[in-house]
């Protein structure tokens, strides 16, 4: 098998030829939260609702070095690329197109078979409990795109993010809503506009922004900020958020004149 871990910063390890050969990767279910209430008088208890923890999985590795002398600069250098004070991508190359977010759970023993091999497992935790897609909804829904997992949401349908119409509909192939509070959701407007109002119908979510914009201007929803040309403009919007329910979205735009674009990025989460 082959794992791959990818750095925040994007720098990519592929670690059989890094010397650290994989032999397993076990991913655990979601860990549940349930809540729940008693009453005095009634039996058993009413269920408020699950949530889910983060994340755990662990692999075991063979670490495998050219020499005595070698394996103990291999075994720092394993440390080093382990450091459980940054989190980190991990990716399975049997599902080479969704990544993990972790951190190094514990501290991790190398158990030396040899003079230059040797074997070790490491648990990983993740503040999610969902994988997520390694494209963008703005990177292009194909095979030869190499960037979106079969059974990762992804539907045969066209896919559009971009759109250039007063009304539109977003496709959200998450096992989860998309809330920008927690998840990451960038939501542009390019183009002329006075009191722009972007309106989610399926969620109910409304935002407004009492100003105005012109054609070369650039608005910008991301996460909780809104933002004219990288300034905010908070303090003129009614302070809300737009929200994607799973599927289907429609949506509607007013306030919009003139040719404009607007986009939709976000990844794809799943269990």
């Amino acid at each position: 098998m082959s794992i791959s871990i990818e750095k925040i910063d994007g720098t990519r390890y592929d670690l059989a030829s890094f010397g650290l050969v994989p032999l397993t990767f076990t991913v655990d279910s979601p860990i549940p939260r349930h809540s729940q209430e008693s009453m005095e008088g009634r039996d058993g208890y009413i269920d408020t609702g699950t949530t889910f923890e983060g994340r755990t999985m662990r692999c075991t590795f063979m670490l495998k070095a050219v020499d005595k002398f070698d394996y103990v600069l291999l075994r720092d250098e394993v440390f080093r690329l382990f450091d459980a004070r940054q989190h980190f991508y991990i990716i399975d190359k049997y599902e080479p197109r969704k990544r993990w977010k972790v951190k190094t759970a514990t501290s991790f023993t190398p158990e030396r078979v040899n003079i230059r091999t040797g074997k070790l497992e490491i648990e990983f935790t993740s503040p999610s409990a969902y994988a997520e897609s390694y494209g963008t909804t703005l990177d292009p829904f194909t095979f030869t795109a190499e960037k979106w997992q079969v059974g990762q949401g992804v539907i045969s349908e066209d896919l559009v993010y971009a759109h250039n119409t007063s009304t539109f509909r977003i496709y959200n192939g998450s096992d989860i809503p998309i809330d920008p509070r927690r998840i990451p959701l960038k939501i542009k407007y390019q183009g002329a506009s006075d009191k722009l109002k972007i309106r989610n119908i399926t969620t109910g979510d409304e935002w407004q922004f009492n100003g105005t914009s012109s054609t070369n201007d650039t608005i910008l929803l991301d996460g909780v900020r809104s933002l004219k040309n990288s300034l905010t403009i908070f303090g003129q919007t009614n302070r809300k958020l737009i929200t994607l329910e799973k599927g289907w979205n429609d949506f509607t735009i007013t306030g919009a004149s003139g040719s404009f674009l607007i986009s939709f990025e976000f990844r794809f989460h799943t269990i």
